[in-house]
């Protein structure tokens, strides 16, 4: 029987690098946003190469979740990197069938980045309001859900990632900390547009603060954030810990 992982990220953060980190298991097969269409449909929201997203990949979001989350598989785990913002207009039964990994960034770092790509963010294209009804709905239904912040994750990746491995009770293995440098087979067909960083990577780069200042029109956004962010980050390991 297949596990399912479901990672739910907000953008700008390190979902691509984890996404990579999780191909390395000689057990998983990792897919790589495969509701980014379906959002664009759905919310008609205007992203870098949106046309090219659309036409490259299935836009019905029901089907998706039919013949790639529910599909069966012959891998023994089933990795799906999301965005938690691109959950929209679905029956979200299905997700009482896998386990979920909430991947969070403090929200003054995604935003001073993420405005880089859509000039005019809003609250839900930061991720964080649809992960917290994330946390809220699915912990009554007692599935896994792990809370990951990026920044701990990159503080110690070894340690983050052991924990979370034992959360999923799965085993942990070294090849989680590093993986060929370029694109993979598995890219969408955006990679071009938001994964030439992670493409000269190796592994996990060291955590190390944002100094861009966040342009003054976005204040109101950041602090629209925090209490978000702060209930999620509340939940989330911590580098360090030993997963036991």
């Amino acid at each position: 029987m297949t596990r399912r992982i479901s990672l739910w990220s907000g953008p700008r953060n390190v979902s691509t690098a984890l996404m990579y980190s999780w191909r390395q298991r000689p057990d998983t097969e990792v897919v790589d946003e495969p509701l980014y269409g379906h959002y664009l449909r759905h919310t008609g929201r205007v992203h870098p190469a949106h046309t090219e997203v659309m036409a490259a990949m299935d836009c019905d979001g029901e089907r998706v979740v039919r013949e790639q989350f529910l599909a069966p598989s012959e891998a023994p785990v089933r990795f799906f990197k999301n965005m938690a913002h691109h959950l929209v207009g679905l029956d979200r039964s299905f997700l009482s069938g896998m386990d979920h990994v909430l991947l969070i960034r403090d929200p003054r770092e995604v935003l001073t980045s993420l405005v880089k790509q859509i000039p005019r963010p809003r609250v839900t294209d930061t991720g964080l309001l649809q992960q917290v009804d994330l946390l809220e709905e699915l912990d009554p239904l007692r599935r896994r859900l792990i809370v990951v912040d990026s920044a701990e994750l990159l503080r110690d990746p070894a340690s983050v990632l052991l924990q979370l491995c034992v959360a999923l009770d799965l085993p942990f293995t070294d090849a989680m900390l590093s993986w060929p440098k370029g694109p993979k087979p598995e890219d969408g067909v955006w990679a071009p547009h938001w994964y030439h960083r992670v493409h000269e990577t190796t592994g996990f780069a060291p955590y190390a603060p944002k100094k861009e200042p966040l342009p003054d029109r976005l204040e109101p956004l950041w602090e629209a954030c925090q209490p978000l962010y702060a209930r999620l980050k509340a939940c989330a390991l911590r580098a360090g810990g030993s997963g036991h």
